[in-house]
């Protein structure tokens, strides 16, 4: 399957032309490159329909014929908005919630903010999807901190998805006024909804707002927690700390076969989301913290404070050498290491096996098919 806007430089799919299950071999042999010392490495878990699989779009307006405007994804390397109509790699109902976007700005006759000006009104607009909810967010970010007309351009929009026969769950303005490629700013006001949606996860709910983090491969991520959880070999004895938590997601899975979880994220945002998810799940052995992971980590070591089992699911550039020091006092029997950068993964095993564990082994999963990028499980046990 090919893509017109490949043609164009659209940095979006680098592997798109090359069949899947040659990427799928690839990502494997590049991981078992890397890691393969430390671990046997499983076969890679591909998807079974690798398209449309992204619950989350984030498109930037430019100006179209006639004193209109659209919107798209920048080219490879450049801040040349290519338009986009649908995308192989979306959520099909987000393409046409979209669609259904740019026709209701277009109705209100906003303009897009140009970068080098400093005019305009409208940036960006995030749109996500609760697959398994069905709810959709819009979140429009604009320069200016006032949306003309926003309850036209509501009623708008909710005409235009009907049309399509889209939902529109809630709709948020968020303001960046900032000379930025951030997208969201700081100041956000709900127009429509509650401001968030929900989706399930590995039998849990979540509340998911513009800013939190949130796979945006649900079906890979169902795959990616499940090894995660099962690799930790719980018994409802043991407790839990999972290192760089985000909302939650990886605890509160793991909530149920665990006496306690205690989970640590440095976004405050992500945090308060963290609480509120547990608390409606009905999860009440879960504590989350908002604080640096490996600044907390240290301290509770230092306290003599102990975890059976630590989940560290760490950014692309991986975790510190303090974190892995301190995670090492606390002498967990089994680190779960859940990587989106395998190459800072093999960087911190090092690490991890000079520190007394011993990798049992690794199972890479494709959340991004058609991209080079690959996540990877892996289990450490304590050896010394």
């Amino acid at each position: 399957m090919d893509c017109k806007l490949r043609a164009k430089n659209c940095g979006g799919c680098p592997m798109l032309a090359t069949e899947y299950a040659a990427q799928l071999k690839k990502k494997e042999a590049d991981v078992r490159a890397l890691l393969g010392k430390y671990g046997p490495v499983a076969p890679i878990r591909g998807m079974e329909t690798p398209y449309h699989y992204r619950n989350k779009v984030i498109s930037t307006f430019a100006p179209a014929a006639g004193g209109k405007l659209t919107s798209g994804i920048y080219a490879a390397r450049t801040h040349k908005v290519l338009p986009v109509e649908s995308c192989l790699l979306q959520d099909e109902v987000l393409d046409k919630v979209l669609l259904a976007v740019r026709a209701a700005a277009n109705a209100c006759r906003y303009q897009p903010f140009n970068e080098d000006k400093g005019t305009g009104l409208l940036r960006h607009c995030l749109l996500r999807r609760g697959v398994a909810t069905g709810q959709v967010m819009v979140v429009l970010v604009t320069a200016q901190p006032v949306l003309p007309g926003a309850k036209n351009f509501v009623k708008a929009l909710l005409a235009e998805a009907e049309k399509r026969g889209v939902p529109v769950t809630t709709v948020v303005q968020n303001y960046n006024p900032r000379r930025t490629s951030v997208v969201l700013g700081e100041d956000e006001k709900v127009l429509y909804g509650k401001g968030f949606i929900l989706d399930t996860l590995c039998g849990k709910t979540y509340a998911l707002s513009p800013r939190s983090f949130y796979q945006v491969n649900p079906v890979q991520t169902a795959v990616l927690y499940g090894l995660a959880v099962d690799a930790a070999h719980l018994t409802g004895k043991e407790v839990v700390l999972d290192a760089y938590c985000g909302i939650g997601t990886i605890g509160l899975t793991a909530s149920d076969k665990a006496r306690q979880v205690v989970g640590v994220e440095v976004n405050r945002d992500a945090v308060r989301d963290a609480i509120g998810n547990a608390k409606h799940n009905g999860v009440k052995n879960a504590r989350f913290f908002a604080a640096d992971a490996t600044a907390w980590i240290r301290e509770a070591a230092d306290a003599g404070q102990k975890a059976d089992v630590v989940f560290m699911d760490p950014p692309r550039e991986g975790s510190t050498p303090a974190f892995i020091e301190s995670v090492a006092r606390m002498a967990p029997k089994r680190i779960v290491y859940v990587s989106c950068n395998p190459e800072t993964m093999a960087r911190d095993l090092a690490l991890l096996t000079q520190k007394g564990y011993r990798a049992e082994g690794f199972t890479p999963v494709d959340m991004f098919p058609h991209s080079a990028h690959c996540e990877v499980v892996g289990l450490l046990v304590r050896v010394k």
